[in-house]
């Protein structure tokens, strides 16, 4: 499968498709406060378990950072 992660092509072997949570496992994101939008939509944390990326959608996943 192939999909557009922080404007990068990338290209998951094996999967037509994948929910927002195996991505992050896959990529090994594991920051504490991340913002994930797929095609420009938001999407919340209790939703990566069942939001489905298809191939060919535009990913972006930040991490935020705190401190003074």
């Amino acid at each position: 499968m192939e999909i557009k992660l922080n404007n990068r092509t990338e290209v998951i072997p094996g999967r037509g498709e994948l929910t927002v949570q195996e991505l992050l496992d896959h990529k090994k994101f594991t920051f504490k406060f991340l913002v994930v939008k797929i095609n420009g939509e938001v999407i919340k944390g209790e939703a990566y378990g069942t939001r489905r990326i298809f191939p060919g959608d535009n990913v972006l996943v930040l991490h935020l950072i705190s401190g003074g």
